[in-house]
């Protein structure tokens, strides 16, 4: 069944694709800086494809740290429900965790979950994230309106 699954880059032509499953995904409103981050990011902001059918994204953004360090973080992931539970949302993973083990600028990979999504929270820990924090208050108008941050180390600092 994995043969069924594609991913495709997110480009300024089907940026729309993005947008739209991002309605079905989450119950914010993302704005333009997300767009062109997930776009600037290149190869790893994706599109997930299930014969044809576009049903999952995920996007990240390049952050620059200290020494030409570079961070990924995962802005968002997602698959429509019908699809979920069949390797499509650890194929995107999968995907950026070996991009950056390939580039040794890149000393990990982190990102935002609230605290009661725990099939995300479970998904993630299963691909060696850790929880390293939780904000209070991170999110607006969504309850509980608290996250943990998740971070994988992907190189270690030398």
């Amino acid at each position: 069944m994995a043969e069924a699954i594609y991913l495709d880059g997110v480009r300024d032509k089907n940026v729309m694709q993005l947008k739209k499953l991002n309605t079905f995904f989450f119950p914010v409103r993302y704005n333009d800086k997300y767009y062109a981050d997930a776009i600037a990011s290149a190869d790893f902001s994706k599109l997930a494809y299930f014969s044809d059918v576009c049903v999952g994204s995920i996007a990240c953004r390049l952050e620059k740290k200290e020494g030409g360090v570079m961070s990924i973080y995962i802005m968002t992931l997602g698959v429509l429900a019908p699809y979920r539970r069949l390797g499509i949302g650890t194929k995107m993973l999968k995907h950026v965790l070996n991009l950056s083990e390939k580039q040794n600028n890149i000393s990990d990979i982190y990102l935002h979950v609230q605290t009661n999504n725990e099939d995300a929270i479970a998904f993630y820990k299963k691909s060696g994230f850790e929880i390293v924090d939780t904000i209070q208050n991170y999110y607006e108008n969504i309850s509980p309106p608290d996250c943990y941050v998740l971070r994988k180390e992907v190189h270690a600092k030398k």
